[in-house]
């Protein structure tokens, strides 16, 4: 004989609240016999063998969805992304593209000024076309060099040693 029960006593035995169990019977997960009366045997095998095809799915019990642990996930989640808001708000942050722009504007300062030098050199000291042109060539290859080297390997002091050794 089927022992039909409330939709109360039924979440009692499954473990979920009241509110769950009319979800659970429009799903099939537990078996609605009249309106908020439940077959209790046959609503608690349809449930756990829900649970195991849920279990199967996810790797065993150990993996099913701990939805208290979701939402607390969820929140941390919101309240960092709320706190990067706040700090950038408060100009503690910046954003990298802000600071990649700028950069990029005092590097092309800094680009032409070391350009510049050959026109001014010439001009103060009187250096012939093919000076210019030399000193010119070789700041262009030193600034390619720097652009290209990430490491600046070869680069820096020693290079700069090396070349007033070779000079010398």
């Amino acid at each position: 004989m089927k022992e039909v029960v409330g939709a109360g006593e039924l979440a009692g035995w499954l473990g979920v609240s009241s509110q769950s169990i009319a979800a659970f019977a429009n799903d099939g997960k537990v078996v609605r016999i009249s309106r908020g009366k439940y077959d209790l045997q046959a609503s608690v095998q349809t449930y756990t063998r829900h649970l195991r095809e849920v279990a199967a799915m996810r790797g065993g019990e150990a993996q099913i969805l701990d939805l208290n642990q979701e939402r607390a996930r969820l929140a941390r989640e919101q309240a960092d992304g709320q706190e990067l808001k706040n700090r950038q708000l408060r100009k503690e942050l910046v954003l990298a593209a802000d600071v990649e722009r700028e950069w990029s504007d005092i590097l092309r300062g800094v680009r032409a000024g070391i350009l510049a030098v050959t026109s001014r050199v010439r001009a103060a000291v009187g250096l012939t076309p093919e000076q210019a042109i030399e000193i010119d060539a070789e700041l262009r290859r030193v600034l390619t060099e720097l652009g290209n080297d990430q490491d600046n390997e070869g680069g820096g002091a020693e290079g700069a040693d090396t070349a007033a050794a070779d000079a010398a």
